[in-house]
């Protein structure tokens, strides 16, 4: 079962109340030859939204599998809510895994299944006993919430679009009432206006439910926007995490060319374009950005 960070058992309603839910240390993962992770350490603060980034091939999906138990690390420990999930029985981690949600690329929904009954999955396993009718009414509520129409729950994953998808598995991602929110590119493939919906709902889950978010992403504008802190994977570790500003200090190249590349220029720009549009009427946010584009005097 999970434990605080005593080692006490927590009852199953129960929720964690130690500083750390996730804990890495000294994580190796290998596949062959191929060393992705080596000592890799991380600590995940509780209530943060985490930012994961790092080049193609860095990872960042195996650090999320490997924390979740789909992936078997070649050394090291994973801790989840003061429980480590290295080798352990499923069956007796039933106490840690119905506390976590898991969105992963693309929705991972059953084709077969409505959106309603792909909700209601985590809720025959781990809940059998609840009767069908307030299975139901539970996954309706966890459509909506997820910020699809109420008509969605009837309907088919073939049916959807790739946004309504991504929506439907962060529905199913939150059936059980998780206290852990792993999110895998949820804004990858979106437009523009559905990435920053998107993003505004996952703050606003974030601060109604009390969760601790773990989100992958290459978004610039979603690490602007709700990051607390950003964790940097190169090198086959974590090599800095802190906040935005602060990682745009470090010397190291690849992260001056993420943070600081024309794309993260952009972003910062968008970032505080926003900000003084919330601290200023409109007219004069107007004339403050239009000075802004203005070049300096003598300047092409």
């Amino acid at each position: 079962m999970a434990q605080d960070e005593a080692g006490r058992e927590l009852g199953r309603h129960e929720r964690y109340r130690g500083d750390y839910p996730i804990v890495v240390e000294g994580l190796t993962n290998a596949f062959g030859d191929q060393v992705v992770h080596q000592d890799l350490d991380l600590k995940v603060r509780r209530g943060e939204i985490l930012g994961v980034v790092g080049g193609s091939g860095t990872g960042k999906s195996v650090l999320m599998r490997s924390i979740i138990g789909l992936q078997h690390p070649t050394a090291g420990d994973i801790s989840v809510f003061g429980r480590s999930t290295i080798d352990s029985d499923p069956e007796v981690d039933i106490g840690v895994r119905n506390r976590w949600g898991v969105l992963f690329q693309g929705g991972a929904l059953f084709s077969t299944l409505t959106v309603g009954e792909n909700v209601e999955v985590p809720l025959k396993q781990f809940y059998p006993d609840i009767e069908p009718e307030l299975r139901h009414e539970i996954a309706r509520y966890k459509v909506v919430l997820s910020g699809l129409p109420e008509e969605a729950v009837g309907k088919y994953p073939s049916e959807l679009s790739g946004g309504m998808k991504k929506r439907a598995g962060l529905a199913r991602a939150l059936a059980l009432d998780p206290e852990l929110l792993f999110l895998d590119e949820p804004t990858a493939g979106l437009d523009p206006i559905g990435a920053a919906a998107f993003d505004q709902l996952t703050l606003e889950l974030k601060e109604t439910l009390g969760l601790t978010v773990f989100l992958i992403t290459h978004d610039l504008d979603t690490l602007h926007e709700i990051c607390d802190r950003v964790a940097v994977i190169a090198d086959k570790k974590v090599i800095a995490v802190d906040t935005v500003p602060n990682l745009l200090d470090l010397d190291h190249e690849w992260i001056q060319q993420y943070f600081n590349g024309p794309r993260g220029r952009a972003a910062l720009t968008a970032q505080a374009l926003d900000e003084l549009r919330r601290h200023m009427d409109e007219p004069v946010a107007a004339h403050a950005v239009k000075a802004l584009d203005k070049p300096p005097a003598g300047k092409a």
